[in-house]
């Protein structure tokens, strides 16, 4: 590793010096550097005043806290800005061309790039939280605790390398700069969703649920980064003009993929269908294994979050059950009608998942996924508390159309994973759209062969033999 970093501190420190040097990259950072924790000391002093006078102090505590977070970010906001112009915009200002025919490897210079977009506006921002705790200090005597301290700042630090490594990702693939800054929302709104996600957990004082960002997105930033160093062609880049929309190629991609060396249907069911699920048997392990541990985060929360000690009765549970099976009106149990209703709703649910796969190297369509391992796990403990067998309460409730239906979301699951690592795997001869539709023609195939009968089956169990199994053991 330190035989590539020295190499590439030395684009690093060319290109920070650049930045330097110009006035339109230094002062949206200094304004935001030193104004911006001003302006943030003013609005904490204002409001602790405010609160206090209406006795709510603990607004005025969580607050502080969340002004802190807001002041780390905004300096680490321009770095996006001088990120995606790192290659794409060197490329239109012809001073890319030197760059990429000195003796540095492709994993130097883009370890170069990253590092000097990053560490300038990551600096500025340690200045700000410093000059915002400081005043904050001075004026209302407040502190932070250490460890929230430290998860300020290892917050802005990861969401800095987060917002960077995708907007290198950008810079390199785009043709031009316009076409980076249109890419740049699917940056800008996953950034702001999460930072509204961390305000609420400010707000919240739940400050231990900080740690679980963190993680994740050091998890997706070095996802980012290897997807980057993958698919990084300096080749490729000084040669790539303009992209043009040509569905011809992109569907003889998707058919060759598709196809695979079969020559007849019959051949391509014994052959390429085997294959698809063989590439996938270590991405079907994790799955598994992470509805298992969905299952224990279940049952772990029913501990936590227990139901009313009024509707905590057997009787009351167990009519509940025969109501719940006999009320669903619009389900229509026990007819062929329902079996497309159920089929579709677990098909959109996949579909779902997919494309949030798509976007996070397939970690939340695997979280979609979950959520119903963890309904099951809470009410199967829950259940558990008043004396029903958890065994009952899965063979009865779960097993009847588990049986296929969990095979079918295992397998869905594993196609997520597989598309999502495709684009954090370098792909022998292939540029980043042909590994994606590769990666989609096998996600169709899975779908179509293997899914979609499972949850076809598992939908006619769900409405003829489920019921009848609830009704059978908790309706008498």
């Amino acid at each position: 590793m330190l035989h590539n970093l020295r190499p590439a501190l030395i684009i690093t420190r060319r290109e920070i010096r650049d930045q330097f040097r110009d006035w339109r990259i230094l002062l949206p950072i200094l304004a935001l550097t030193l104004f911006f924790p001003g302006l943030m000391n003013f609005a904490a002093r204002e409001a602790v005043s405010f609160v206090e006078r209406y006795g709510a102090p603990i607004i005025g505590d969580r607050l502080i806290p969340f002004l802190l977070m807001v002041v780390g970010f905004f300096p680490i906001s321009v770095s996006l800005v001088i990120a995606l112009e790192s290659f794409v915009g060197e490329k239109e200002r012809r001073s890319i061309e030197p760059l990429l025919s000195s003796p540095l490897t492709d994993l130097q210079l883009y370890l170069g790039k990253l590092l000097a977009v990053m560490l300038p506006p990551l600096l500025a921002s340690y200045l700000g939280i410093a000059v915002y705790l400081n005043g904050v200090y001075q004026q209302v005597g407040w502190s932070p605790d250490p460890v929230l301290l430290v998860q300020v700042v290892a917050l802005t630090t990861v969401q800095s390398l987060l917002m960077v490594s995708g907007a290198v990702v950008i810079s390199s693939q785009a043709t031009s700069a316009r076409a980076a800054n249109l890419l740049a929302s699917f940056i800008i709104v996953p950034v702001a969703m999460l930072l509204i996600g961390e305000s609420m957990i400010m707000f919240w004082a739940r400050y231990h649920i900080l740690w679980w960002a963190i993680f994740g997105q050091v998890l997706i930033s070095g996802l980012l980064i290897r997807m980057g160093i993958a698919y990084f062609n300096r080749e490729e880049l000084l040669g790539r003009e303009l992209d043009v929309l040509n569905f011809k190629w992109g569907w003889q991609i998707f058919w060759k993929s598709f196809r695979g060396a079969a020559t007849s249907p019959w051949a391509w069911l014994r052959r390429e269908i085997p294959r698809t699920f063989k590439d996938m048997r270590l991405a079907l392990v994790f799955v598994l294994a992470a509805f298992v541990a969905a299952g224990w985060i279940g049952a772990q929360q029913a501990q936590i979050f227990v139901l009313p000690a009024n509707l905590m009765s057997i009787s009351n549970i167990q009519d509940g059950f025969v109501q719940g099976v006999e009320g669903f009106e619009s389900l229509r149990f026990f007819s062929v009608e329902s079996i497309p209703l159920i089929a579709m709703h677990n098909l959109r649910v996949i579909a779902l998942a997919t494309v949030l796969g798509i976007f996070s190297f397939g970690v939340m369509g695997l979280i979609v996924l979950m959520l119903p391992f963890i309904i099951i796990g809470y009410f199967t403990i829950t259940v558990a508390r008043v004396g029903i067998s958890p065994t009952i309460f899965l063979g009865a409730f779960i097993l009847p159309h588990g049986i296929l239906e969990i095979p079918a979301i295992a397998i869905a699951g594993a196609a997520i994973l597989r598309m999502g690592a495709t684009l954090s795997t370098p792909a022998e001869g292939k540029t980043i759209g042909e590994a994606l539709l590769h990666s989609l023609a096998e996600w169709v195939k899975t779908i179509l062969v293997l899914v979609l009968p499972l949850l076809i089956g598992a939908a006619a169990l769900e409405v003829f033999v489920t019921p009848a199994v609830v009704l059978q053991i908790f309706g008498g």
